[in-house]
């Protein structure tokens, strides 16, 4: 029998799933990361005029149309003061293929890419199936990675280190100091950095600044997306954007394993990305009431909690059994350990939905908490 490659049998299912599967069909979801905010209008119409049109029946270029190549290209001068070339930029299947063949095209079997810990549960997966070594780094007390701690990580072989602000699981947010001194890292170590920037617009304090602008050799690649700033999660349209040879070896990956992301999609990112933008600061306003309600009612029943600075995300520090009562009282939040040993102690809570739900599952949380002290 044809054994499992080694890479595959380094995986296992995302701990995140395992949660879902263990509540209730009437819980509280509190454990996913999708925005509860309709696709914008203008960007499902683009799709459907598309489809109507015969537009979208066909493969477009693997890099993406034109059209939204340009649109994106255009959102990174206006939205980051960036000179993006629109043959520098590919559109992918979410920003999860971005990060796959991005890893995919700058790591080989045994190098090492430093990632957040705790840290979106995709760097330490793509890096194993990119034949890679994880080698997940502790965050500051305020749940910031620390550009000293990357530096200090570094050996001869690294192939990458991930920054990702705002940040999953944690809502936080980087400085701009320390995007300027990943700038710094990538291109002193001759490393590459790869900047999750998906939660971009979703900033509460502070500001989002990408290590993109600071770089001077080409050694930052950025990954972005319309899943969450558009609330685009379904329709899976992300890109990728760096230095043209970058993009060139990342293409050969994308060409064989996605051929070119959705058509229809494509469509609906341009009209997404270049049409009006006020729906983004409507769901950026809103996000931020919630975190505001979420981390009063924590405080209330007495959970400390990292203020998250962006995203939709916080991570209280809990008290052992404080999620498996939560989950058997109807309330699904994740595990910390789910995002890697160092979130151990936490729990991720994700609150894109509406404030009355949300103060329904923070007193099942108290419950849950009393249940546990």
């Amino acid at each position: 029998m044809t054994e499992f490659s080694r890479r595959v049998e380094q995986v296992s299912i995302s701990g995140i799933r395992e949660v879902f599967e263990a509540a209730g069909e009437d819980a509280i979801n509190l454990g996913l990361g999708q925005p509860d905010f309709p696709t914008p209008d203008h960007a499902r119409q683009a799709a459907v005029e598309a489809i109507q049109a015969g537009k979208a029946d066909a493969y477009t270029s693997n890099k993406g149309t034109r059209e939204l190549r340009e649109a994106i290209a255009d959102k990174h001068a206006r939205d980051n003061d960036l000179s993006v070339d629109p043959d520098d930029v590919i559109a992918t299947a979410g920003g999860s293929e971005a990060l796959h063949i991005a890893l995919e095209a700058h790591v080989d079997a045994g190098q090492e890419v430093i990632f957040p810990d705790p840290g979106f549960v995709s760097y330490d997966a793509l890096t194993h199936l990119a034949g890679g070594t994880p080698k997940p780094v502790p965050l500051r007390d305020d749940l910031t990675l620390d550009p000293a701690t990357v530096e200090e990580a570094i050996t001869e072989e690294t192939a990458a280190f991930i920054v990702n602000s705002p940040a999953n699981p944690t809502g936080a947010v980087q400085s701009p100091d320390d995007m300027r001194a990943f700038a710094r890292i990538a291109d002193e170590h001759d490393v590459l950095c790869l900047s999750d920037e998906v939660y971009e617009h979703i900033v509460f304090d502070g500001e989002h600044r990408t290590p993109a602008e600071f770089t001077e050799t080409g050694n930052v690649v950025v990954v972005n997306a319309c899943s969450k700033s558009y609330s685009m999660t379904g329709w899976r349209l992300g890109w990728v954007t760096g230095a043209s040879d970058r993009i060139e070896r990342m293409l050969r990956v994308h060409q064989y394993a996605q051929a070119c992301a959705s058509a229809p999609a494509q469509f609906a990112a341009e009209a997404a990305l270049s049409g009006p933008q006020d729906v983004v600061e409507e769901m950026r306003a809103a996000f931020e009431q919630r975190r505001d309600v979420l981390l009063d009612g924590l405080e209330d029943i007495g959970l400390e909690c990292p203020t998250p600075e962006g995203a939709f995300y916080a991570m209280p520090k809990v008290p052992e059994g404080f999620v498996d009562e939560c989950i058997e009282r109807g309330v699904v939040v994740v595990p910390g350990e789910a995002f890697g040993a160092q979130g151990a102690g936490y729990a991720r809570i994700s609150y894109p939905v509406d404030v009355e739900t949300l103060k329904e599952a923070l007193s099942i949380m108290d419950e849950a908490l009393a249940a546990v002290e």
